[in-house]
């Protein structure tokens, strides 16, 4: 059965149970229930139809109603628990449809029996919704459901301890008004007592759910610190641990986690762990778990690493875990299958390689893994890098990394979604930002430089821009989801810009890519939304990324300027339209003016007692229990406020319903309003459809005349056809031997040019080879007449080498002509060396004015543009003219083939 149909049946059967409950109403509500549930319906919530919606509401209201058949409340259920399969679902059926007070009162409805199949059920289903999920104290049921799950924690009834454990953990986290309430309770002492009692439980989940609720109520009290107390916290840090590394599955191995994180937010304990002696070897072990395929579990020990990263004595101990094997080890890691060691054996592998591979997942099964683990490695290498020296273990890890992280940046496609999308931009930012944190270091950006090329940079900049202009979200104003959408691609291009400016002295033509694309008119739109940004990081990156744009000649800053002003105003505008909308929503005014009597009233008694208090402290004898009676008055002003707190809670329910009662009330309207409409319509077509019809009558007769003279017109156009074919063709010669003789002409033409220019060059090597002759024969002179000279000399050293003997004194005058010429070179290397350093100063001169050509060239690549824009134009413009004559030139044969039949 079709989805849509399913849904209307349903909604229908729903209509009828509601209008008269009876056993067939009930038969046929279960059987479409069942029929849905057998159906796939894992985006029937997050379609944003109005259908799924009123469906869904209306099997909400059917299980809430106590006069419901408890199977078709357990069916209900476990559809319910069916939709409930993602984060968003959950949140969906908590805080739109009401779902978690609809179950606690089904629970209470069905409290004397707690074995009961379906109390069980709405139990887990509960536990699936409010897991990270805060509850209203003021919500329906709330109270009833603490006081059940407290009876049945007590009760030792192993079958319905776990789920109401699990629930109650939930329920106690982040919450503390609930934690509040349950602490003023009178057997709170017994119910600590039960739960001490359940660390020594045989079930590892059983002692999760119970030191996660001791954590959530006592941390911070005297019980609190008993339990966590110097003696006892390592035996619990290693029964943790334990738990994680060896849980019974993975919703004990999710609690523990979101145990230990609890307990790091509190400073004591998050120095006992660091002080904690096998933490390391722990550590190791729970990193192991990265070796299996299981996306949740992976998630949970990439948070709880990074909730180890967030305390800074933990921090280096989890970077000796990371980076400790040597380089070859990492790089065989690699190859190595994980679980496989030399003799067959589990042998842990190295955690960096596990990492890695949850770093290169895909992102739609490991989404938050893979960002996880990226966030985790610039943690890591952050506190890695922030030594005075980088070791060598981590550089052999830098390695292994880069081509994993240039990887990621690959992959961008403008036909994908825009969740994927976003997604892919996400990643891009935390790669880009790890790439940026590495080239902090001179040893760590030279291998960075060695494998990100300019190309990369370039064309992810320009897939991004390209995203940017073709993604419909994008291009409109910054609303709700849009605008998350806008920050998102805004800063993934402004870091990839950061990257290129951190390389642009490394890497060959980065330094002109950079300069290229700050000059693009597309970097308006990141610009505009970095700065106007509430994010400081962004505002900082795109100020910096300002500053080296707006010297540049073909800046848009004009542009800039318009786009940062609309941004503002739109902000503007938002911002009064949502105080408007807050107003309206606000609270009637006789409840509001009830609340506020009796509170003004609970003010006037308190001050009458603090006056009467001061009264009998001037008169001392009066009274001699003054002390108890001001412990009195402590006792109900601490009630007072706590029925503050409650009535306050209350009235943010009470909002909550009212808001959740005219969306109802809209709702209703306008399935009002379009079944009125499509009735409306339905008679116009009716009627439109009866006056179509005679007119099609009248028309079928002037269509059978019309038949006839079509088919005379028919063989008349048939003949006429035969003419224009025998006339295309002829055409068609013409304009054949006109386009031959066309390209001959073109052809003669180019022939002529090259021939000019081969006579110039020809003309320009005569006048050449001329002008060497004649240097030629003045050289030839010159080596006569210097041969006639040397053959002079030859004859006159011959007659000197017969009196060498004879001018000794001679010689030793050219020895102290020698020392002259000596001392002469000496001044002439000084002055060589003043050359030099003139020379390097002009050196430095001609390096800062090719940095002005790298710039004039990045314009210029732009102008050139502009230019191949224009030269295109006039090749349209020159075929339109060229179609022009081609159509002059037949009329014109075709008019001289007429005279000449004329």
């Amino acid at each position: 059965m079709d989805m849509t149909m399913c849904l209307k049946s349903l909604l229908l059967a729903i209509q009828q149970h509601r209008d008269c409950m009876s056993t067939q109403t009930t038969a046929k509500l279960q059987k479409q229930v069942e029929e849905l549930s057998g159906l796939k319906c894992d985006q029937l919530l997050s379609s944003g139809k109005m259908l799924p919606s009123e469906c869904v509401s209306g099997l909400v209201e059917v299980a809430g109603n106590p006069n419901s058949c408890p199977v078709l409340v357990g069916t209900i259920v476990a559809l319910l628990a069916q939709l409930a399969h993602d984060e968003d679902s959950r949140e969906m059926l908590h805080s739109s449809y009401n779902l978690t007070s609809t179950l606690a009162s089904v629970i209470h409805q069905h409290s004397a029996t707690p074995g009961e199949p379906l109390v069980l059920q709405c139990l887990q289903v509960l536990q699936k919704l409010t897991y990270n999920t805060r509850v209203f104290h003021s919500t329906n049921y709330i109270h009833e459901l603490i006081a059940f799950l407290m009876t049945n924690i007590q009760s030792h009834n192993d079958d319905i301890t776990m789920p109401c454990l699990g629930l109650m953990a939930n329920l106690c986290r982040y919450n503390h008004s609930i934690q509040g309430h349950i602490k003023s309770l009178d057997n709170v002492k017994a119910f600590y007592r039960t739960l001490v009692n359940f660390l020594a439980h045989n079930s590892l989940t059983v002692v999760v759910f119970t030191l996660s609720i001791l954590a959530g109520l006592t941390l911070n009290d005297k019980v609190g610190e008993k339990l966590f107390d110097a003696k006892n916290i390592h035996q619990t840090f290693q029964l943790v641990f334990n738990i994680i590394v060896n849980g019974d599955g993975t919703l004990t191995r999710k609690y523990s986690v979101d145990l230990l994180v609890d307990l790091l937010k509190s400073p004591k304990i998050a120095d006992y762990l660091t002080r904690y002696e096998h933490f390391s070897a722990c550590v190791s072990q729970v990193m192991g778990l990265l070796h299996g395929k299981e996306p949740d579990s992976a998630a949970k020990v990439l948070e709880l690493l990074l909730a180890v990263c967030s305390v800074s004595g933990l921090r280096a101990l989890l970077c000796g875990v990371v980076f400790q094997p040597a380089g070859p080890r990492l790089r065989a890691g690699l190859g190595r299958r994980p679980g496989a060691g030399r003799d067959g054996g589990p042998k842990p592998e190295q955690p960096g390689v596990s990492l890695l591979r949850w770093l290169s997942g895909p992102l739609e099964s490991a989404e938050s893994c893979s960002l996880k683990a990226l966030q985790l490695f610039s943690e890591l290498l952050e506190e890695a890098l922030a030594g005075d020296s980088v070791s060598p273990c981590v550089l052999s890890f830098v390695e292994m990394l880069l081509p994993a992280l240039l990887e990621l940046l690959k992959g961008l496609r403008l036909a994908q979604g825009d969740a994927q999308l976003r997604r892919h931009c996400l990643r891009t930012t935390h790669v880009t930002h790890l790439l940026i944190l590495l080239c902090g270091e001179d040893q760590t950006r030279a291998l960075v430089s060695r494998q990100v090329g300019a190309q990369l940079c370039l064309s992810q900049v320009e897939s991004l821009l390209a995203c940017c202009q073709d993604n419909s979200p994008l291009t409109s104003q910054p609303h709700g989801s849009d605008g998350d959408h806008v920050q998102v691609f805004a800063e993934a291009v402004l870091k990839t810009l950061d990257l290129m400016s951190k390389l642009r002295g490394q890497v060959k033509d980065m330094e002109t890519s950079f300069y290229r694309m700050l000059q693009d008119q597309r970097m308006v739109s990141p610009f505009s939304v970095a700065l106007t940004s509430h994010h400081r990081d962004t505002v900082q990156t795109g100020l910096a990324l300002l500053v080296e744009a707006t010297p540049l000649p073909d800046f848009p800053s004009l542009i800039l300027g318009e786009s940062i002003a609309a941004n503002n105003a739109y902000r503007q505008r938002e911002l009064e339209l949502s105080v408007k909308r807050v107003a309206v929503e606000e609270v009637p005014p006789t409840r509001s003016f009830t609340l506020s009597d009796s509170s003004n009233s609970s003010t006037k008694s308190v001050n009458s007692l603090i006056e009467k208090m001061q009264n009998g402290f001037e008169e001392p004898g009066e009274d001699v229990r003054v002390s108890e009676i001001i412990d009195v008055y402590e006792q109900k002003l601490s009630a007072l406020a706590a029925k503050e707190s409650r009535l306050q809670d209350l009235l943010e329910a009470k909002a909550l319903a009212l808001s959740q009662a005219d969306r109802l009330i809209a709702q209703n309207r306008q399935q009002k309003a379009q079944a009125e409409a499509e009735a409306r319509q339905l008679g116009s077509l009716l009627k439109e459809a009866a006056r179509r019809r005679e007119q099609l009558q009248a028309e079928l007769g002037s269509q059978v005349q019309e038949v006839e003279r079509s088919r005379a017109d028919t063989q008349e156009l048939l003949q006429h056809n035969g003419r224009l074919q025998q006339d295309s063709l002829e055409h068609q010669a013409l304009k054949g031997a006109y386009n031959t003789l066309l390209s001959r002409f073109s052809e003669a033409e180019q022939q002529l040019k090259d021939l000019h220019t081969s006579q110039a060059s020809l003309t320009k090597q005569t006048d050449a080879l001329r002008r060497s002759h004649e240097a030629l024969r003045l050289q030839h002179d010159k080596t006569v007449s210097v041969l006639e000279e040397r053959e002079s000399k030859v004859k006159s050293l011959q007659s000197d080498l017969q009196q060498r003997g004879d001018d000794i004194t001679a010689l030793r005058e050219q020895l102290k002509a020698g020392e002259v010429q000596a001392k002469e070179k000496e001044r002439e290397r000084r002055e060589l060396e003043e050359t030099v350093d003139m020379l390097r100063k002009e050196l430095n001169k001609t390096e800062q004015a090719r940095k002005d050509a790298n710039i004039r060239a990045s314009s210029l690549e732009l102008q050139k543009d502009q230019v191949a824009v224009k030269l295109k134009q006039k090749e349209d413009e020159l075929n339109k003219h060229s179609a022009m004559i081609a159509m002059i030139h037949s009329l014109s044969s075709g008019k001289t083939k007429n005279d000449l039949s004329l």
